[in-house]
């Protein structure tokens, strides 16, 4: 019987990921990603991050060349393509389809003071029981600053989507999303389960700018004869499936049910945890999406805690204090210096605002220097506990929320990598760390694989999913973990009270 394949992509902001799971096996049989340095992010004012929309496409049609090449699969036995992308985007395209401006991605910061108003001038109340965040600096309040500043832009806007959406536009021609996707953009009122039209009234769009809703997992459009024909695929086959790069990433590791819990560390962090019921962060320090089983008729929130200062922090460490170590050299040197790090504290806060600290935007400090005693090795081991204790701080609002953080599903990549970081975060938490063979180009084809029917449900598109690694936390040394963990939390609050 000849071989059948799912094609995930997955569109990050550093590169466009692209990866074959043989549907018999379940295993991925081919995986490569464009651009292989660094994508550009252009940032022409301080705290703005565009990208051209076009070079996501040009990138996917790249590695879909590499895969199909390096398998040795052919078009016709493509059976399904999913799709995860770089949340909170904003791309506006004209009636042609084609891009009115660069896209406005997730690291952006120009909307803060719009979503700010909005809370102030619509209410809290009315904001955190329909939207369950602050408008904040997500996807709408882009959209206005976008109709403030280039008001020439906004008349011509036919449709507004996120990545994810414009990748499934260019394969088939079709513009649509998904309600998981309109809730990470804040369009999606929990409450009435439709799009929020007090807040596309207050900031002045118009309903028919939003894409039309399709089901995360269904047919949502198909390969068109045109893009077929370019890129060697089989026209009509079905796009079934997109999703957030978080959610996505929890779907990857299995993580469907109330309860759960996924987490990333690479150059910002993620806890990603699902609830039954919606509930809210009255200070919106942590968000609370449509996950990617949610209906009208079945609450499942995805609740992401995000932490901007996480793989960065390290790549920053490693480049300036150690350059000529290794990743894992540099780790065992940090191990030699105990837990709490003799006295010192990393507050890893560098990367921009933090959601969690109320989008202040406080830097990276390092308390506690004794310059007498202190190595390389403890700033080292600092860094890495500052970066977990922020987890941490973040995990302890979502513990508010109801969610009971028991165990962490991770992919065993960027700092899970590291076993200083694996051993302080279950230290600290007290969860019980599992590593799984995955990654989101791969869980977007089997979310593809449910969307179109070849798997009943997602215990059998996830059956093979391999466990790499389970950490348990160290209860002989969980005093001093959170000891440490104290002692950085005072820290922090001097820095923000």
């Amino acid at each position: 019987m000849e071989k059948q394949y799912l094609l995930g992509f997955d569109v990050g902001s550093s590169s466009v990921k692209a990866s074959l799971v043989d549907v018999e096996s379940g295993q991925c049989a081919a995986t490569a990603f464009f651009p292989e340095h660094e994508a550009p992010i252009k940032s022409v004012e301080i705290g703005w991050a565009e990208q051209d929309p076009e070079m996501w496409w040009e990138n996917a049609k790249l590695s879909l060349q590499k895969v199909m090449e390096d398998s040795g699969a052919k078009g016709d036995q493509v059976k399904a393509i999913g799709i995860s992308y770089q949340m909170h985007g904003l791309v506006c395209v004209g009636k042609d389809q084609k891009p009115l401006r660069d896209a406005i991605i997730w690291c952006d910061s120009r909307a803060v003071p719009y979503g700010e108003k909005a809370m102030k001038d619509l209410g809290s109340d009315l904001c955190l029981s329909t939207l369950l965040n602050s408008p904040g600096n997500f996807t709408a309040s882009k959209l206005a600053w976008v109709k403030e500043n280039e008001p020439e832009v906004f008349d011509k806007i036919d449709h507004i989507m996120l990545p994810g959406d414009y990748i499934a536009m260019k394969l088939s021609g079709v513009v649509n999303t998904t309600i998981s996707g309109l809730s990470e953009g804040m369009f999606w009122d929990f409450k009435h389960k439709c799009p929020a039209d007090f807040l596309l009234k207050y900031y002045g769009f118009p309903e028919e700018m939003l894409a039309p809703i399709v089901p995360t997992f269904s047919v949502q459009s198909e390969v068109s004869k045109e893009v077929a024909a370019e890129l060697g695929l089989k026209a009509g086959t079905p796009i079934s499936y997109r999703a957030g790069d978080q959610p996505n990433n929890a779907l990857s590791l299995n993580v469907f049910n109330p309860g759960e819990i996924a987490s990333t560390a690479g150059t910002s962090g993620v806890v990603y945890g699902v609830l039954d019921e919606a509930n809210y962060d009255p200070l919106s320090r942590v968000n609370t999406f449509a996950h990617v089983n949610y209906t009208c008729d079945l609450d499942r929130l995805g609740v992401l805690l995000c932490i901007n200062g996480t793989g960065i922090l390290n790549a920053w460490v490693h480049r300036n204090l150690c350059p000529e170590l290794s990743y894992p050299e540099m780790d065992q040197l940090a191990e030699t210096a105990p837990i709490g790090a003799d006295g010192v504290s990393v507050i890893p806060f560098g990367n921009g605002a933090e959601r969690v600290l109320e989008n202040r935007e406080i830097g990276c400090s390092i308390q506690g220097v004794n310059f007498n005693k202190h190595t390389r090795a403890h700033l080292i081991r600092a860094a890495h506990e500052g970066i977990v204790f922020s987890f941490c701080y973040g995990m302890e609002i979502m513990q508010q929320m109801g969610m009971d953080i028991q165990k962490i599903h991770a992919g065993k990549a960027n700092m899970f990598l590291s076993r200083l970081f694996r051993d302080t975060l279950a230290g600290v938490s007290g969860a019980t760390i599992e590593l799984y063979d995955t990654d989101g180009s791969i869980g977007a084809a089997k979310g593809a694989g449910m969307g179109c029917g070849i798997y009943s449900d997602h215990d059998e598109a996830f059956s093979t999913l391999k466990k790499l690694a389970e950490i348990e936390p160290d209860e002989n040394r969980r005093g001093e973990y959170l000891h440490a963990y104290v002692k950085w939390k005072e820290q922090l609050e001097k820095l923000i009270s």
